[in-house]
């Protein structure tokens, strides 16, 4: 049987890393009752459980059955395969590293131009890094790849917003769901149109290859909300916690800045350190041992992939920040089948792109200490404010 650990989940909002410390001590299984389920926190453990989806089914109660009502229907994320393989073929020639670089790259660098201004705008006193472009680049950047063409990035930050939401809502708070459901018609409504339009004149956009591939219209709608809602998440907080974590290390911040090459590294290193999807769900479909401890069929776990890429037994040092470590795969995009579809937009957009333009644009840019920053969750973690300063041309 699995320890039983109590959690503070205010605490855990705050800064979940004391408490994923104290559950890997106690093992890499361990049951939390306030969270009615056993949170996976090793990193072998959660690997095992990607790697075994017949027995770690990603077709879950409670949570799936959250996201199954707040994007209309069960989208790829929450299916094994067949049908998770059946769903997400048609994206993935689209999201491969060559087509990413030939097709989107270019509107990648475009859209962070523009939202540079806006940011620079601000100016040194002023500026908000979450707010004027994090945040504005990720919602317009999706905005391109689902090919949603009358939608603008506002919409596309609340609409996701809506969604994780709904995704959360264990509780049933009809707010939410009247936010959810807002943004599922208004969704539909752009769809009613695009949708007729791409079968007629298909294009490179996701939508496009779904709408295109034979598979019915409700799984189509599904996962282009499903992308709505995960695809700003993680890229926009990857611009944040890129600049925190280059600012609290001005030695590592200098070595890329002289050696442009190295800003993948960063952008791994940073993603490891800082997951910005903390934990996702699965449920066993048999009984089975993972990792020594014995689970009931039906469990519910939570793959708690931020405690696992500081596990020190895959890590050494693993509470630093350091683009010197030894390279080691780390589970910042998941891994298995379920492995992120849009990881190489995510490291392409703003490892290579995002990131590295604020950097040459604006010389000295730094967090801003006479301000407040805040942060925010542990299923979904990162900044949501962040002042930053620069030098002064």
């Amino acid at each position: 049987m699995a320890v039983t650990a109590e959690v503070d989940v205010a605490a855990m909002l705050r800064d979940p890393h004391d408490t994923y410390a104290r559950l890997r001590e106690l093992g890499s299984v361990v049951h939390v009752p306030a969270l009615q389920r056993h949170l996976v926190v090793g990193f072998a453990a959660c690997r095992a459980v990607e790697a075994d989806q017949a027995t770690y089914s990603a077709d879950v109660g409670g949570s799936g059955a959250t996201m199954a009502r707040a994007l209309g229907a069960t989208p790829m994320l929450r299916r094994d395969d067949p049908r998770h393989a059946q769903e997400r073929a048609p994206i993935n020639p689209g999201l491969r590293a060559r087509s990413v670089r030939a097709s989107w790259a270019p509107r990648f660098e475009h859209n962070a131009r523009l939202q540079l201004e806006v940011l620079r705008g601000h100016g040194p006193e002023r500026a908000e890094l979450d707010r004027d472009y994090a945040a504005p680049v990720a919602a317009r950047n999706l905005v391109d790849l689902l090919g949603l063409r009358e939608a603008t990035p506002e919409q596309m930050e609340r609409w996701s917003h809506a969604f994780i939401a709904g995704v959360g809502n264990l509780g049933d708070d009809a707010t939410i769901w009247a936010r959810c459901d807002d943004a599922q018609r208004e969704v539909d409504d752009h769809l009613d149109a695009l949708l007729p339009h791409l079968r007629r004149h298909p294009d490179a956009s996701m939508t496009s290859a779904l709408v295109n591939s034979g598979l019915d219209e409700a799984a189509v709608r599904a996962n282009v909300k499903l992308t709505i809602s995960g695809g700003l998440n993680e890229p926009q907080h990857m611009v944040t916690n890129t600049v925190w974590a280059l600012s609290r290390h001005p030695d590592q911040r200098d070595r890329v800045l002289a050696d442009p090459a190295l800003w993948p590294v960063v952008f791994d290193e940073a993603l490891r350190w800082l997951s910005p999807i903390g934990m996702y769900p699965r449920e066993t479909t048999r009984a089975t041992v993972l990792d020594g401890v014995e689970l009931p069929g039906g469990a519910a776990l939570g793959v708690v992939i931020g405690a696992a890429n500081r596990d020190p037994a895959a890590f050494g040092h693993p509470d630093r920040f350091d683009i010197s470590r030894p390279e080691r795969a780390h589970l910042g995009f998941g891994s298995g089948v379920h492995l992120c579809p849009g990881h190489w937009a995510a490291r392409i957009a703003i490892g290579e792109i995002a990131v590295p333009l604020l950097y040459a644009a604006l010389p000295g840019l730094r967090t801003d200490p006479r301000r407040d920053e805040a942060w925010s969750g542990w299923v979904f973690r990162g900044l949501t404010t962040l002042p930053v300063t620069w030098d002064p041309a």
